[in-house]
């Protein structure tokens, strides 16, 4: 029987797009690689609304794992870090809410221009990837079978 497709929802953040909208293409270059399907691709205003994105495309049935794509840059006060955590805390909460992944793909908090703009490529990467994997393992445990003394790797 072969392999059901992974699905994947983006949720970009508008606010620094000069680095958000290269990091959105890399992804979904990224996810074309894998051979993943991406049907929606939900653009927020800043990473801090990226809550919201993810809760409208995480209950959709078609879609497996949402990736978070954002730039968090430093300003001159600690607002990025205040932006950055109250948002990852909420993704987490929509995640384990729905039993679905959802992965950063967030440079920052702290992350100069020039830092984020070296890291584009590598977190959009790594937030495709993160989901696809997390999909796969989810998708193997109902088929888990425990025999006394064993331990069961899911990788």
């Amino acid at each position: 029987m072969p392999e059901q497709p992974v699905r994947l929802a983006l949720v970009v953040a508008e606010f620094n797009y000069d680095i958000t909208r290269l990091m959105e293409e890399k992804a979904l270059s990224h996810a074309k690689f894998l051979d993943v399907e991406v049907p929606v691709v939900f653009h927020v205003p800043g990473f801090y609304d990226a809550p919201f994105g993810v809760a409208q495309v995480i209950r959709l049935d078609f879609i497996d794992a949402v990736a978070v794509i954002g730039a968090v840059i430093q300003g001159q006060t600690k607002h990025d870090e205040l932006v950055a955590n109250q948002a990852a805390r909420a993704l987490v909460d929509l995640s384990l809410q729905y039993g679905k992944p959802v992965t950063l793909g967030i440079i920052g908090p702290g992350a100069s221009r020039a830092q984020a703009a070296e890291r584009i490529e590598e977190y959009s990467r790594r937030a495709v990837e993160a989901a696809v994997k997390l999909v796969r393992r989810q998708r193997q445990i109902p088929g888990l079978k425990y025999a006394a003394g064993q331990t069961i790797v899911v990788e």
